[in-house]
This record gives C-alpha cells, structure tokens and sequence, in this order.
C-alpha cells in the first residue's frame, strides 16, 4: 500500500511534529513498508492458532500475605514536631 505524503503530514499533524519535506518522503516509504508486511502477515492462515496474551507463562509474583510486628507508635512519633491522638498533625492545605 502506497502512502502519500499527504498521509504523512496528516499523521505528523495528529502528533504535532513538524517534519521537512526529505523527512515526509523517508517516512511516507517507511510506512509504506510497514502496511506491505502487514499485508504478508495478514495472508497467513491463523485459523488453528490459539491467540496469546504473554510469551511466557504468567505467574503470580506477589509475596504470602503474613501478619508481622508494625512499628511502635510512639517510638515513630517521639521526633515529630506536632502530634494528635497517636497522628502527626499536619497544617491544613485545602479549606
């Protein structure tokens, strides 16, 4: 499939480039390349082939959910320079 230059000021337009006359020729031939070998592998019959969603088997890589010891409150809280019912207070932002 031919693509114009036309095309190719179009798309460069969508994505606000600014390309010069050598550069629409380059990709408008680059793009041209890439519609032909989609056309070779659209020729292929697909029909037996499963679709896939990862080239490798996906596994669960998340750690066991445990209970464990959280850090003493007050030890957290002895530095802060301001604090209310076991939080740090903070100056309000929004009001």
């Amino acid at each position: 499939m031919k693509i114009t230059e036309e095309t190719v000021e179009y798309v460069a337009g969508l994505a606000r480039l600014l390309l010069s006359a050598d550069e629409k020729k380059m990709m408008s031939d680059q793009m041209g390349d890439i519609l032909e070998y989609m056309d070779k592998l659209n020729s292929l019959d697909t029909r037996d082939i499963l679709p896939m969603e990862h080239l490798e088997r996906a596994s669960n890589v998340f750690r066991e959910d445990s209970v464990v010891k959280s850090f003493d409150r007050d030890k957290i809280l002895a530095n802060a320079p301001d604090k209310e019912e076991g939080a740090f207070k903070v100056p309000r932002i929004v009001d």
